[in-house]
Parts: C-alpha cells; sequence; structure tokens
C-alpha cells in the first residue's frame, strides 16, 4: 500500500510503526475471509482491510477521528485472525493500537461512552473493587431485563452465580517444588483473581508437582491489556511498568526461567512488552520481560513429556465416574469410550496472538482426554476483554455461533485457556467450562475441578448432530 506520511510526521515512533505496517498490505482481502466482524456484519469496514483504509487516511491527514471511523475501529475485537491468514505479514495488532491510542487523544466520545470507559479501566484491573462490582451486579441480576442500555445489562448479566472466595495463593509468597527443575514467576492476573479462583490454584499446585518453584512476586498487577485495548496508552504503560519492575527484581535475585501466564489475553500483551517500551528507559528490561513470558501450556510441554510417571490415565479415561451422569450427554452415536470428552476451545490471543496452537491440545491428549475440536474453531467466541460489554449485540451473535460449535461435539466439559473465554461460552455452554491446567492438575494427582460440581445453565440453541 502506498502511503505519503512526511518526513516530520515519521519521525513519531508511532506514526513510523504504522507507516511500515501499512506498506505491508498489498490489499489482497484474505483476511476477510476470517474476519467474525466482517462474517456477521458483511460491512467491508467492518474488515481488517477496510479499517486499514480508514486509519491510513485519519493518520496521514492527521484528522480528528469522526465517528464512523471511531465506530468502526471500536467493533475490531483484536482476535487478530488476521494475521494468522495474512500472506504479507502485516502487524494489524500494531496497527489498530496506535490507532486506538490516537483516537483517546484525538476524539471527544459522547458522556455515556467516556463514563463507561472510565469505570472499566477503574474497576476491571484491581480485584478487589471487580469483587465489590459483582457483588452489586449479582443483587441486580433479577432486574437486568428493565435496564434499556443494553452495555449495562451485559455487565450485570457476567456476573457469576457465585463469586469465589479470596484465594490467599495470590499473595506474593513462594511455593517450593519438591524435585526443583525450574523457578518461575507465576502472573497471577487481576479479573481472573475476582472471577475463578481455581485457576490459579490449580496452576500452582500443576507446576510445584512437576518440579517448577512458583514465585508470586510483591509489585505484580494488570498486564495493561484492558486500558491498551481502550487505547488508554500511559494507563495501560503504568500499570506494564511495575509488573516489568517486579519481575526484573525477581530475574535479577535469583533467576527465573519463565514469566508464566495462565491467561491467554494477558501473555499476548506481556510478550508485547519489549515493543511497546522499545523507546523508553525500561526498553531493555522490557524485552528482558517479554522473552521469558511463555503462556503455561509452552512451560508444561517441558515439564509433562509422554509418559511421565506422574500422569494418571485412569483418571482421563474413567474421569466420568462420580461425576452426576444426568449432566453430562452421552457419547454421540452410541460410541461410548468410558473417558471424558474434551472439547478444546482455542482462545484467540492464544492461537493468533501468542501463535500457541497445539502445546494445550497436546497436553491434554497426552493426558488421556479425548480431545475435539469445533467447526471454525479460528474465529472468535465474542469475549476479547471488555468487547462483550461495550459491544453487546456482536458480542452475542459470535458467542451463539461458537456454543453451537462447541454443542456439535457433546462433549463432558469444555476446556480453554483464557477467563474471558470461560465466562463468555460458560454461561450457556450447558457442560462445565474448565481451563486446560485445571483437567492437567487433575490427571497428575490434584482434585477434580470443582466445575463438575456446579450447576451449568443450558445452551441457548440446540446441538447439531
Amino acid at each position: 500500500m502506498q502511503t505519503t506520511f512526511t518526513e516530520a510526521q515519521l519521525r513519531d515512533p508511532g506514526t513510523a510503526r504504522a507507516n511500515q505496517i501499512l506498506r505491508a498490505c498489498v490489499h489482497c482481502g484474505f483476511c476477510t475471509a476470517t474476519c467474525p466482524t466482517y462474517q456477521v456484519l458483511g460491512d467491508e469496514l467492518d474488515s481488517p482491510r477496510g479499517r486499514i483504509y480508514l486509519i491510513k487516511d485519519m493518520l496521514e491527514n492527521e484528522r480528528v477521528p469522526d465517528a464512523k471511523t471511531v465506530k468502526h475501529i471500536d467493533r475490531c475485537l483484536s482476535c487478530l485472525a488476521c494475521m494468522t491468514t495474512c500472506p504479507s505479514g502485516v502487524h494489524y495488532m500494531h496497527l489498530v493500537d496506535h490507532a486506538r491510542a490516537y483516537i483517546n487523544e484525538h476524539y471527544q466520545r459522547p458522556p455515556g461512552d467516556r463514563v463507561l470507559r472510565w469505570v472499566l479501566a477503574r474497576v476491571l484491573p484491581y480485584p478487589g473493587r471487580f469483587r465489590l462490582a459483582l457483588l452489586g451486579a449479582k443483587i441486580a441480576k433479577p432486574f437486568a431485563g428493565l435496564i434499556p442500555d443494553a452495555r449495562l445489562r451485559a455487565m450485570i448479566r457476567m456476573a457469576p452465580k457465585v463469586i469465589p472466595p479470596v484465594s490467599r495463593n495470590d499473595d506474593p509468597q513462594t511455593f517450593a517444588a519438591a524435585d526443583q527443575r525450574m523457578r518461575v514467576v507465576l502472573m497471577t492476573g487481576c479479573a481472573q483473581r475476582a472471577l475463578n479462583t481455581d485457576i490459579n490454584d490449580a496452576t500452582i499446585r500443576l507446576l510445584t508437582r512437576l518440579g517448577a518453584e512458583v514465585v508470586i512476586p510483591e509489585g505484580q498487577g494488570c498486564c495493561g491489556a484492558l486500558t491498551h485495548h481502550m487505547g488508554m496508552e500511559d494507563e495501560a504503560h503504568a500499570t506494564a511498568a511495575r509488573n516489568i519492575r517486579a519481575w526484573t527484581a525477581q530475574m535479577d535475585a535469583g533467576g527465573l526461567d519463565a514469566i508464566v501466564i495462565n491467561t491467554s489475553g494477558c501473555g499476548t500483551t506481556v510478550k508485547d512488552y519489549g515493543h511497546m517500551f522499545r523507546n523508553t528507559d525500561l526498553a531493555e528490561d522490557a524485552a528482558r520481560v517479554s522473552a521469558i513470558a511463555k503462556d503455561v501450556s509452552e512451560v508444561l510441554l517441558d515439564l509433562l513429556p509422554t509418559g511421565s510417571p506422574h500422569l494418571n490415565l485412569n483418571v482421563a479415561k474413567g474421569g466420568i465416574a462420580g461425576i452426576d451422569a444426568a449432566r453430562l450427554p452421552s457419547d454421540p452415536d452410541g460410541a461410548e469410550t468410558g473417558g471424558l470428552r474434551v472439547a478444546y476451545h482455542a482462545a484467540c490471543s492464544l492461537q493468533h496472538g501468542q501463535k500457541v496452537r497445539a502445546a494445550p491440545k497436546d497436553l491434554l491428549k497426552r493426558a488421556g482426554f479425548t480431545v475435539l475440536e469445533p467447526a471454525d474453531s479460528h474465529l472468535c467466541c465474542g469475549s476479547a476483554g471488555t468487547y462483550n460489554l461495550m459491544q453487546p449485540e456482536i458480542s452475542e451473535q459470535l458467542k451463539v455461533r461458537k456454543v453451537r460449535s462447541l454443542a456439535a461435539l457433546r462433549p463432558h466439559v469444555i476446556a480453554a485457556g483464557n477467563i474471558g473465554c470461560m465466562m463468555q461460552i460458560g454461561t450457556n455452554a450447558g457442560v462445565p467450562i474448565v481451563h486446560t491446567v485445571e483437567l492437567l492438575d487433575w490427571a497428575t494427582g490434584g482434585p477434580r475441578p470443582p466445575a463438575f460440581d456446579r450447576p451449568v445453565d443450558a445452551p441457548p440453541v440446540p446441538i447439531l448432530r
């Protein structure tokens, strides 16, 4: 794509990076085939190619963003399926992130939008505040249908039926491994600490059982993704900088083999810290952090090899025992395997953002589970951080598509690697949904995932055969 930025414009690092990305685009349109919003809305401007044209025009002309441009960029999920599809290597993530920061700086949003974004930025990244908000949403849930604003209804309906108790495992401390093979930091996250404490608890048990000393460092917190994707660059960088300082202190003090992240949306952002801070005093430390940041499944590939003595295949093959049979679908066509059928949902931030595709499925197979993949597994479920709260109508359509494709597999359980996806799909899945590490923890001697014993909702669409 030809661009006409001036030399003065290109002296800005963000604009210079945008220029590189724009010039890589060849207008081929392959991205439209895998873009979820284009699939739902059918509008060229709601495809990556269309948004690229809008961003180019906005940046080149240094114009105040208009409502039309903002609407179509706001509708982007940042699922990054376009980056997986693109034959030219267009780094759409960096381009749309820069566009959002530009919009945040130059566009005056309507009052309702400003209030909503302000609230989300000051609640979701803070587990204590988020817990209080969830409690309020739970109280308001019976009256959600009376609220006219779809975004407020979505926020209220997001509240889980049971708000988990605070886990003290998230406090700064070190968990020793019986037979230490590596030393890692576990990023405990922010929203996850309020929504589902089972995930971090299972991760700590699993890693220490397999030989990893797990450090929960003082000073870490939100990765910055929530505010980063809303264009709030200063706020995102401030929280990210605190993590960088907390983690490099551990790297310098005792050495680290990895920074383990079990929320894939956070992982995509942390792995990009080197780019985010490339022109700052933290550039070197940010690059060090990004270099050892790993999804938990990447670390487990080394710790849990095929034939590992830790694996209890009887759990995976006979794991149905003890679970209420009335809550489990029968195997399709009467083909009874005697084991758990696991539908694996590939989070966009993991498969597209981090390019981690095979590891979670391979680990579940090593543990003896029957792993199933839904049709169109590359398409987003509609969660996408705060997207399901700010674009609830589009998000709902994507959720129904995803739930239908998962239900068609008739699984006993759904596994995913991102808390946002789990919350989005779990509200209507009809079967338990758990993090991949919870199943692996169970298969290596840990407790059965608590989600198996909680009530689940029925799916909103018929199960397809």
